[in-house]
């Protein structure tokens, strides 16, 4: 085991390297990139703007003779712009220097967590992940947990029910559940709970309240937990479903295994028939897709939730970084998530051994 897991982590330099190297090829050819998102507000504002931002009194913000009106530019709409100015905006953005060296100057930076820094808002993207990831962490740690802690109990109460009334009427909930996206229950629990149109509960916005920080630690909770409820409540009922069915569908296939009919045939009772000996096979791959269904919510699922309950977290911060075309927030997230990804793959691994000794992934061969 000792040696698959140092495998394990060589293979993540090679991994993480592609991902990277794959972002930033297709973030050159995308269009609308810095350089060219300032050409066109400061063409939309005058030299005044481009003055203020070139640095007080220079006059690079305005075309320096005629002969610089209408020369060839690599940008769109930079026609009329002194080429100097335009030099000096490539190398504000870094766009200065080849693309190889850009990426292998990112590499570097990178490999000790230096992220750079955002262009539009004045910050360190390291401090800009730490200070959003607890929205992200809350929304995803406590939806994925609390999934899990009703998926699972009712997928092997669905397995050992098959195909009675409770069964079919839990098949309908669930895949009413599955068919409406988590944002349509959120914005169905603001308009019941947060004083949309009927009751006025829970908090419509934030992780906390303003005055949290003068709250006591019991009341510091309670604030915390209660404006949890809205958002945590929407990603569950909209992503409970599938790991509903796996689960059921995992336990159906080990009781109809021989090893169950030994079992029962040696007297065993039905919850050491179903806890001994099914549940360890049948949450194999339950287990296993722990890491994606946290990651899909850590990540991708809670972005609309972050949204309509104004949760400033990294989903709506990849978001507002791909829109506003930040590229150092945007690679440097992507970083993190790959990373995290990588090690959450892991965990899952060491988790399978943990759940059944019998796996050895340090038998296997390379």
């Amino acid at each position: 085991m000792t040696s698959y897991l140092l495998q394990r982590l060589m293979l993540m330099i090679p991994t993480l390297f592609g991902i990277m190297l794959i972002s930033f090829v297709i973030i050159q050819f995308v269009p609308g990139g810095p350089v060219e998102r300032m050409i066109a507000e400061l063409q939309g504002h005058g030299g005044g703007a481009t003055s203020r931002f070139a640095g007080g009194g220079s006059d690079m913000g305005a075309p320096s003779s005629a002969a610089s009106v209408g020369e060839s530019s690599a940008y769109r709409g930079a026609q009329g712009l002194d080429p100097e100015f335009i030099k000096e905006l490539e190398k504000l953005y870094g766009f200065d220097k080849p693309a190889p060296e850009r990426f292998w100057i990112m590499l570097k930076n990178y490999a000790r967590f230096d992220l750079g820094e955002s262009y539009y808002r004045d910050a360190r993207v390291i401090d800009l992940v730490l200070e959003k990831m607890p929205v992200s962490i809350s929304l995803g740690l406590w939806s994925t947990l609390i999934i899990y802690l009703i998926s699972i109990p009712l997928g092997i109460k669905k397995a050992v029910r098959d195909g009675s009334t409770f069964d079919f009427w839990t098949s309908a909930v669930i895949f009413i559940g599955h068919a409406i996206p988590a944002f349509m229950f959120a914005i169905l629990l603001i308009v019941v709970f947060a004083g949309g149109r009927y009751f006025d509960i829970f908090p419509l916005r934030g992780l906390v309240s303003e005055e949290w920080a003068d709250l006591s630690w019991p009341m510091r909770i309670a604030d915390y937990a209660w404006h949890m409820v809205l958002p945590v409540s929407a990603m569950v009922i909209a992503g409970f479903a599938s790991l509903t069915l796996l689960t059921k569908n995992s336990f159906l296939d080990e009781i109809n295994k021989q090893y169950v009919l030994t079992a029962r045939a040696k007297g065993l009772s039905e919850n050491q028939v179903l806890y001994g000996h099914v549940f360890r096979n049948a949450m194999l791959i339950v287990i296993a897709g722990f890491p994606a269904a946290f990651i899909s919510i850590f990540f991708t699922g809670a972005l609309l939730i972050e949204v309509i309950f104004s949760l400033d977290g990294l989903g709506l911060l990849g978001y507002e970084s791909v829109i506003n075309r930040d590229y150092p927030v945007v690679l440097g997230t992507l970083y993190i998530y790959a990373l995290i990804g990588l090690i959450m793959t892991l965990v899952r691994d060491v988790t399978y051994v943990l759940v059944d000794p019998r796996i050895d992934f340090g038998g296997r061969t390379a």
